[in-house]
């Protein structure tokens, strides 16, 4: 049996893994997909002193009160420097990482390095009236939709998970600085069937910190793969059990 552990992207929930879980779970696997801190069950504990790190304690405290090891660490989007950061901490209870369309930082480096158009994102947010709320991306036409979504039901599901992203996660910078850390092998997954104007991806490079040939693989669809092909991605994951 293997752990995995699936966290969210930014706006989003832990409810937007509900049709991966039972895939995964179904092969006998342990499945944990937890809200981060302002977000689902937790919106409540939103605020401007919530930030990056915040989630990664978030997820380290999660492994560590629920005593789990080997654990597949996936990240969706910004959750990306989540797991960074988590995996920095705790390098010893992580068996791999999955980053599924997401930020893939640099030590010292922050969402803005990685993904220069949140910078827009923190602005807007600085001169709104809350002064740190970042609201979600809105929905575009089809094909891109609402984070790659475009089924009007799912839509609707979609948008009824989404909460403000405190600014302070775009805003604190990812520490990676422990070299046992880069041992853990790494898995990219890339859903290249839609890209919103202005989000662009960093090549991965050809070799992982460990040492070993980087493996990328790709959904032919938008952000959001658990919501629009939950099966492709559990079976890609199930590779990783």
């Amino acid at each position: 049996m293997t752990t995995f552990l699936l966290v969210h992207g930014a706006w989003h929930s832990g409810e937007a893994w509900a049709r991966v879980v039972p895939l995964l779970e179904a092969a006998g696997h342990r499945v944990l997909a937890p809200s981060l801190t302002g977000y689902g069950d937790k919106v409540h504990l939103a605020g401007p002193d919530v930030g990056l790190d915040t989630h990664a304690d978030d997820v380290v405290e999660l492994i560590t009160e629920e005593d789990l090891h080997d654990v597949v660490l996936v990240g969706h989007s910004y959750a990306g420097l989540v797991i960074s950061s988590a995996a920095n901490r705790i390098p010893e209870r992580i068996a791999h990482l999955v980053y599924l369309d997401a930020m893939v930082p640099q030590d010292g480096e922050t969402a803005v390095d990685v993904q220069p158009m949140t910078q827009r994102m923190i602005e807007l947010a600085e001169q709104s009236e809350s002064g740190w709320r970042v609201p979600p991306m809105p929905e575009q036409p089809a094909p891109v939709g609402l984070f790659g979504v475009t089924d009007p039901d799912d839509v609707a599901w979609l948008r009824g998970m989404l909460s403000d992203q405190p600014v302070r996660c775009l805003q604190q910078p990812v520490r990676l600085d422990n070299p046992a850390a880069d041992a853990i092998p790494r898995t990219h997954i890339h859903n290249v069937g839609t890209t919103p104007a202005g989000v662009t991806r960093r090549p991965v490079p050809p070799v992982q910190p460990n040492g070993t040939a980087a493996q990328v693989w790709e959904l032919p669809t938008g952000h959001d793969c658990m919501i629009t092909m939950p099966a492709e991605l559990s079976e890609l994951l199930l590779k990783l059990a």
